[in-house]
């Protein structure tokens, strides 16, 4: 098979391309490296939304039922800088009349009361205290828990190993294809990163961490993904 026909079957990119070969011919190849992690931190979005008859009623109901939530979530170990306000409303509450005048138009809707909405964003850095501090909030009055994610505080020594695996990836696949395509490749004139696509993603089935609590938490595994691409000269070809 000529060079030229097995490098387009494979996809792989020569330039400029064989056989009538330039003086500067290269191979380039993608490595792919993928390391997982258990995460050691969660962050999770909780607080307190109250009602009441007026605004004033229900913001006083909602500042008593957040300094407890706070003071919970302060007890539990969690420092101020873990602890921030990510948000608050005030807004009134319709009711709306199914009744029409003598025109045939329905009246505009009353306003029945109002709720306050008051929500912090926690870090918790300690997983095995996760359940409890999720069982306390609720008990405590907190009714709104959502938007739990997992990750790892510290990714700087598993970027690295997934950087090697990545070019690992790319010099092992680089040299099954130059010997099926029978050329010798040269030094390593360029190695690339492409940018990562998006947050690592979640591997629940991977692993399970259960909390000694009333509410059950599995934190999984997360997989962080590099991807790198390596030029090389080619010395000579067939």
């Amino acid at each position: 098979m000529r060079i030229s026909s097995l490098l387009a079957a494979t996809g792989l990119a020569l330039a400029p391309a064989l056989p009538a070969l330039a003086d500067d011919p290269q191979m380039v190849l993608s490595g792919t490296g993928t390391v997982l992690a258990t995460p050691d931190m969660a962050t999770i979005t909780t607080g307190v939304t109250t009602q009441a008859e007026t605004a004033r009623a229900a913001l006083d109901a909602n500042t008593a039922a957040m300094d407890e939530l706070i003071g919970v979530l302060q007890s539990a170990g969690l420092a101020p800088r873990d602890i921030q306000t990510s948000d608050f409303s005030v807004s009134p509450q319709y009711v709306y009349s199914d009744r029409r005048d003598e025109s045939g138009f329905t009246p505009p809707p009353e306003i029945a009361g109002y709720q306050v909405s008051n929500a912090v964003t926690i870090t918790v850095r300690d997983l095995d205290s996760l359940g409890a501090v999720l069982d306390q909030a609720v008990t405590v009055g907190a009714n709104t828990i959502n938007g739990i994610s997992f990750s790892v505080a510290d990714t700087a020594e598993i970027m690295a190993q997934a950087r090697r695996r990545a070019v690992e990836d790319a010099i092992k696949k680089a040299d099954i294809y130059a010997d099926a395509a029978g050329i010798t490749l040269g030094d390593i004139v360029s190695i690339t990163e492409q940018p990562q696509g998006g947050a690592p993603q979640p591997m629940m089935a991977r692993a399970e961490m259960a909390f000694d609590s009333a509410v059950p938490v599995q934190a999984g595994e997360m997989s962080y993904e590099v991807t790198a691409t390596l030029t090389w000269e080619i010395e000579d070809a067939q």
